[in-house]
């Protein structure tokens, strides 16, 4: 009979999961990932059920990847809330399982993993992609997602000025409260992202918001929102002209309304640019459209598990 399985809360998961130890296993999967029929994993692209009455969706995101004997999905609750809502966007729980024998080995929070795991590959799309020199970073929207890629961009890289838009000045103001380093609070998308030599969108939008006239040549966005077929950040000009990076090409077209609505074309997966099989064009304006694969909670989930079994 198997065992009952271990239950981790967000403060453990946020303990264990360091980005030093994730960043390297993500790389290594997403590059695994990308050699597509070769790589050993296998994962169909999300499952979502729309839950209409309350304007929200249930997605089940599952993989497995044999070579490392790791059996994951997470559930994942996400719903287009009104501005003034209070209420979180999205809940999350991933779960580990025994690949052989099929039970539950671990419960864990999910939202930990999502916004850590999100910001994580991110960061290195911006490693891969951003400009050799970027000396301001911008982040549009406040919520969780912001405030990760926040700590993560600013303990990796090191930016002489961050600005921060969100559509209600008294969240950017929120926002900034408890951050150590100053933070430019901007008044609109326009003036946040002028100049930008980074751009993080993490916005709960539905229409675009950002614009390519806006944008400095070159300048490198991780487009995190919108991550419905008809839900939209970024403007089709800007997603024509610039090079357009995804973690998985079927997810894309499949699910990122910036790419389907617009038109444009993917020039490449991350894990091709972290193979060698798709060039890194920096001196370009890049888009990396996330839109969060399972494989990256499966890494995310196994790291914090095995760090926790290493405790005991």
């Amino acid at each position: 009979m198997s065992e009952c399985p271990v239950l981790l809360n967000k403060d453990q998961v946020i303990r264990l999961l360091s980005l030093e130890d994730l960043i390297p296993r993500l790389e290594s999967a997403m590059g695994k990932f990308s050699r597509h029929e070769n790589s050993g994993i296998i994962q169909p692209v999300r499952s979502v059920l729309p839950i209409n009455k309350h304007h929200g969706f249930l997605g089940l995101m599952p993989v497995y990847m044999a070579d490392e004997g790791v059996l994951c999905t997470k559930l994942v609750t996400f719903y287009n809330r009104a501005e003034t809502s209070t209420s979180p966007s999205t809940h999350a729980t991933v779960l580990l399982f025994d690949p052989e024998h099929g039970h539950v080995t671990a419960m864990m929070n999910g939202e930990a993993i999502t916004a850590i795991r999100t910001a994580a590959v991110s960061a290195i799309s911006a490693k891969l992609l951003k400009p050799l020199v970027s000396d301001v970073l911008c982040i549009l929207g406040s919520g969780q997602q912001a405030r990760s890629h926040y700590d993560v961009f600013t303990k990796i890289f090191k930016f002489k000025e961050v600005r921060v838009w969100s559509r209600r000045r008294e969240m950017s103001e929120r926002f900034v409260e408890d951050l150590e380093e100053p933070v430019v609070v901007c008044c609109s998308v326009r003036d946040a992202v002028m100049g930008a030599d980074v751009i993080v969108t993490v916005t709960g939008a539905t229409e675009p918001i950002l614009r390519a006239e806006w944008i400095k040549s070159g300048a490198h966005i991780a487009a995190v929102g919108a991550c419905r077929p008809d839900w939209r950040e970024l403007d089709d000009v800007l997603m024509r002209e610039a090079l357009v990076y995804v973690d998985s090409r079927d997810g894309a077209h499949a699910e990122s309304g910036d790419i389907i609505l617009s038109g444009a074309q993917v020039f490449g997966e991350l894990g091709e640019v972290i193979n060698g099989s798709v060039p890194a064009q920096r001196e370009k304006t890049t888009v990396f459209k996330s839109l969060g694969m399972g494989l990256q909670d499966a890494v995310a989930a196994k790291l914090v598990f095995d760090k926790w079994k290493s405790e005991q």
